[in-house]
């Protein structure tokens, strides 16, 4: 049972790494498989408010929500060759896999729901600088490592309306 506290640390300091190094490092070139999240996810959720339009949209296409979907399915498969040895963290590794979509996917379609669950993610897209806030579904990896910033002025604003 180890596994799952295991499990969540590692999702966590994944979803941080991959949320930093790649999808904002790697993203921010043009070439990139990656640029996606800059180019599409970023520039929409700014420009509507931190709703993103991509996610009402059907997964079969091939857009920000699709490619975000293959690479959470992806990190997922990679892991499935541990299920034998270590199904706990395995499955720690696959609800977090699906947590991170659903929450991602609903802060982006339902931006009240975000700024009341996913503050700091609010915060990322929405905040005056874009490269702090990684952690989407839990800040505590940015807490930690200090590149966790509160109240964005957008998100002030929406608090006192």
């Amino acid at each position: 049972m180890i596994g799952i506290p295991l499990g969540m640390a590692y999702a966590g300091v994944g979803e941080w790494l991959i949320h930093k190094y790649v999808l904002h490092g790697m993203g921010k070139n043009k070439g990139s498989f990656w640029n996606f999240h800059w180019r599409e996810h970023h520039r929409a959720a700014k420009q509507h408010d931190m709703h993103d339009p991509d996610y009402e949209r059907s997964l079969l296409g091939w857009h920000a929500q699709s490619k975000e979907a293959a690479a959470l399915i992806g990190a997922a498969v990679v892991h499935l060759p541990l299920l034998p040895v270590a199904p706990f963290f395995t499955g720690t590794i696959l609800y977090a896999a699906a947590d991170y979509y659903r929450k991602h996917k609903r802060a982006h379609l339902d931006p009240d729901w975000a700024v009341e669950h996913l503050p700091w993610h609010v915060d990322h897209h929405m905040g005056r600088n874009p490269d702090l806030n990684w952690g989407v579904t839990r800040p505590w990896v940015d807490d930690l490592l200090g590149t966790r910033e509160e109240g964005s002025d957008w998100l002030l604003r929406r608090q006192t309306r």
